[in-house]
């Protein structure tokens, strides 16, 4: 038989590695909580003109990257490769534009996209992602930037600081690309063929190109930020203002425009110190137009993703330690078959009042009993023969304390109760 693999870019998360995603996921709960956000699940897979039209064409994610396949009902379906666009359907379609505005939402799940594997980023990659939708206040654009850095910081990520950029609006963004070409036009010859093709497709992505012979040319290239209308120019000066008044650092970063088409003003990344060349560890921005996008009445919304992955490679390279899971802290060791059903009777007795228990397998000597129990790190090992059960009693080993005792049977729950 052939020994399968698993697929390309996919982890497998084991069991050591369950602590980190348990305390992630916890932490970052409770501060979305905390800031009024509320959970939502959407399907892992949509209709694929929800990210065709939402993500944009021209975008590497719809032109290269997306899980798409017709389904037996003929129906074109792809695996999700972001959050925000199944946000805005689903708000859309369950009519959340009647609860109070704006609707702040959070979610995790998995995310996939056909990408080159590398540190920290994978095909199927999970993602906790945060939304605030139903507001063009600039203080929704501070609340999820501010939930974004606190998430960092009370994970142990230091020296945090905001990259930051506005994208401008329908009315002064086209102004500014039709500029942008005319710039690159006089450099057909020197960029490489992806910034070529972006400029009929995505012309703002040519700003976020990584090739070296394309960097001199990105770096005097003109500025959106000196082509924002009098309402976007408003927009980033009031955020501004805000991230001074609290204190929180940032840099204006004219390159910074992020991969997706439905970004409008505020687009941002949270970077962090001690993590090597690649110091973004999450960004987002607004999304004014997308609900228009699917079909909706205009709405604004903003909010920022953050790769599950990455956060725990970072944590491990910076040494951040997170506290370990509970464990049964209760061995069941039984001697004989009439101890063994007695052991079963304990056993379901103990988890129904709350205490973790590891019962033995099969029929073993209390010596490999005791050793299995020892490689559980369990803190106490009940023992069952036929000398206890005849005296109502079971027999109580403190692995830690190296002590022992007897215990009356029905005493056992109050006893272990009090102890662990």
């Amino acid at each position: 038989m052939p020994r399968f693999q698993r697929p390309t870019g996919t982890v497998d998360v084991l069991p050591e590695e369950q602590p980190y995603w348990h305390y992630i996921r916890d932490r970052a709960r409770h501060l979305a909580e905390l800031a009024g956000f509320e959970r939502l699940d959407t399907p892992i897979f949509e209709a694929t003109e929800v990210f065709a039209r939402g993500v944009g064409a021209g975008t590497d994610i719809v032109d290269k990257e997306m899980y798409s396949f017709e389904d037996k009902g003929g129906h074109r379906i792809t695996l999700r490769p972001e959050f925000t666009a199944g946000f805005i359907r689903a708000y859309l379609e369950n009519g959340m534009h009647v609860r109070p505005q704006p609707v702040k939402l959070y979610t995790f799940g998995p995310l996939f996209r056909y990408e080159r594997p590398q540190a920290g980023r994978y095909r199927q990659h999970t993602q906790f992602n945060v939304e605030i939708i139903g507001e063009q206040d600039p203080m929704a654009d501070l609340e999820v930037m501010l939930l974004a850095w606190d998430v960092y910081a009370d994970l142990g990520f230091r020296d945090l600081a905001f990259q930051l950029n506005s994208t401008g609006c329908p009315h002064c963004k086209p102004g500014y690309i039709a500029e942008l070409k005319a710039y690159y036009s006089h450099y057909q010859a020197q960029i490489c063929d992806d910034c070529r093709r972006r400029l009929e497709r995505a012309p703002l992505r040519v700003l976020d190109c990584k090739a070296e012979g394309c960097q001199p040319i990105i770096a005097n290239a003109p500025h959106i930020t000196d082509h924002l209308c009098t309402e976007c120019a408003d927009h980033f000066a009031t955020l501004l203002e805000y991230l001074d008044l609290l204190g929180r650092r940032y840099t204006l970063n004219h390159r910074l425009v992020r991969g997706l088409d439905y970004y409008t003003k505020t687009v941002f990344e949270v970077w962090a110190a001690g993590i090597g060349a690649q110091s973004a560890v999450c960004g987002g921005g607004r999304y004014d137009g997308l609900a228009e996008l699917l079909g909706g009445p205009p709405t604004p919304g903003v909010g920022f993703g953050s790769g599950l992955e990455r956060i725990i490679m970072v944590m491990k390279e910076l040494g951040i330690e997170v506290p370990p899971l509970a464990h049964p802290q209760v061995f069941l060791a039984h001697l004989g078959p009439a101890a063994q059903r007695e052991a079963l009777r304990l056993t379901d007795r103990l988890r129904q009042a709350d205490i973790g228990v590891w019962t033995a397998f099969g029929e073993r000597g209390l010596r490999s009993q005791l050793r299995e129990a020892g490689k559980r790190n369990t803190r106490y090992v009940l023992i069952l023969g036929e000398n206890e059960l005849q005296a109502g009693v079971v027999t109580v080993r403190d692995m830690e304390a190296g002590e022992q005792s007897k215990v009356p049977l029905p005493e056992l729950v109050a006893w272990l109760t009090a102890r662990v």
